[in-house]
């Protein structure tokens, strides 16, 4: 039996008959008169039982179409074949553009389709992403390094580490920036911890992720690491950033600072807020433009040496305050032997009295407690009512305007790679290193924002 790309007998012989390979753009009529445009796919895997033909419809889904369903199949444009890489294409620009270093960490933002078979397979050298995202050539000499390939749930510290050191030596190699590839869901952290992992920044280290994947017509892939690559090569500040989508439409990307951003939707292309500050930037990749609208905390300075300090505890735990909170929770964590506690409290900061005593108890064992508020926006003031001064009194470390998960890591930096001692870590906590702190709020701090 005739096998052709995953298709087998009669269809795998009418593809075949008519030089149809996955990729190719094909008609399909129906036998009640309907007709399906789309991409042919393979087959993913031999199925005997079932005649099906895959199609990527044009509004980007697959289906499959039984072989008794189909009166024709017709070629509307041919798949270009594939192009064999080569290292000294002049498009690179080597020694006349400035250098960008692309690390891949997972997700599906530096991945392409593969047609031959089926599957979004990751862009791992500098020439298959040329190839796949031409325009960057114009932009910069791109290098990539594939450094691991997780999912952003599957993200911890230790990871941030090795990310953290894997952007110095880029850093230190010459780049005039440093593109990140990396999963939505937990970028946030991942930024926050090269904010203050990497010190004196000369350049900027630029986090960038896909909400669709480069497989569907909606994708952001390309928009996004097109604006994140001209933001490393030429933007004019030095921070650990997020650049992604302003809006559902592509007109420009915004660049956000990381330890202030947060994903606030779970598959719109906009997902990343700003929270407690405003944008550093507007980015129009096809204009190649960078317009500053926003404060910059570090500006670009080559002639800056960056210094790591890239340890993070991971015996740090992260507490939501919720109607109904035991304290057993936290004295679970002092009795685990955990090193420090963020907790996202209510409103101005606050957790149920009756947890306080354990609190108490866990900073009389050592163990910095940092208090901020599922809020989000506004500041920590354990000041206005007896429950925060309660707080106080107990010795927690009021976290001011700082995000809860930009706390967490902070906190799990300090300790990694600072220090222990509990008035040094307070110290620490509420000294504003990356502008993850703010002194005063202003009425653009609380945007309201619009939806198309």
């Amino acid at each position: 039996m005739r096998v052709y790309y995953g298709y087998i007998g009669a269809l795998a012989e009418l593809l075949a008959s008519r030089g149809l390979k996955p990729g190719d753009r094909i008609s399909i009529l129906l036998r009640d008169n309907t007709t399906l445009r789309g991409i042919l796919m393979p087959r993913p895997g031999l199925f005997s039982e079932q005649q099906v033909l895959v199609v990527k419809l044009e509004n980007g889904y697959n289906t499959g179409i039984r072989i008794d369903e189909i009166l024709e199949v017709s070629l509307l444009e041919q798949h270009p074949p594939r192009r064999e890489p080569t290292t000294s294409r002049p498009m690179h620009g080597e020694g006349m553009l400035p250098s960008v270093a692309i690390i891949s960490t997972g997700g599906t933002i530096a991945s392409k389709v593969d047609y031959e078979t089926g599957a979004v397979t990751p862009a791992l050298t500098a020439e298959e992403i040329i190839e796949w995202i031409p325009e960057l050539s114009e932009i910069a000499s791109i290098s990539v390094e594939e450094l691991m390939s997780i999912f952003s749930e599957d993200m911890e510290p230790k990871y941030w580490e090795k990310i953290a050191d894997s952007v110095y030596r880029h850093i230190n190699s010459g780049v005039s920036g440093v593109v990140v590839a990396h999963g939505t869901d937990t970028m946030t952290y991942t930024a926050s911890a090269l904010a203050f992992a990497i010190q004196e920044k000369p350049v900027p280290i630029v986090l960038v992720g896909s909400q669709r994947s480069s497989d569907r017509p909606s994708t952001d892939a390309v928009f996004n690491l097109l604006s994140a690559v001209l933001v490393a090569a030429k933007a004019p500040f030095a921070e650990s950033v997020i650049t992604m989508h302003a809006s559902s439409s592509d007109p420009h990307a915004l660049v956000l600072r990381g330890v202030k951003a947060r994903k606030m939707h779970t598959s719109r292309r906009d997902a990343f807020k700003p929270i407690n500050d405003t944008p550093i930037a507007y980015v129009d990749p096809v204009k190649r433009e960078i317009k500053i609208i926003g404060e910059i905390v570090e500006h670009r300075n080559p002639g800056k040496t960056p210094v790591l300090k890239n340890k993070f505890d991971d015996r740090v735990a992260l507490v939501k305050a919720y109607p109904g909170i035991q304290s057993e929770i936290i004295d679970f964590l002092v009795d685990k032997g955990f090193h420090g506690i963020v907790i996202e409290g209510t409103g101005l900061g606050h957790i149920a009295n009756k947890v306080i005593d354990s609190i108490k108890r866990a900073v009389d064992s050592g163990i910095p407690v940092v208090m901020t508020s599922q809020c989000l926006f506004g500041r920590v003031n354990l000041n206005v009512y007896s429950t925060g001064r309660r707080l106080l009194e107990a010795g927690v470390i009021p976290g001011g305007d700082m995000l809860p998960e930009t706390s967490y890591v902070k906190l799990s930096w300090i300790l990694g790679s600072l220090t222990r001692d509990p008035v040094e870590v307070r110290s620490w906590i509420t000294r504003n290193i990356a502008g993850e702190l703010n002194e005063r709020h202003t009425l653009e701090l609380y945007p309201r924002w619009t939806h198309e």
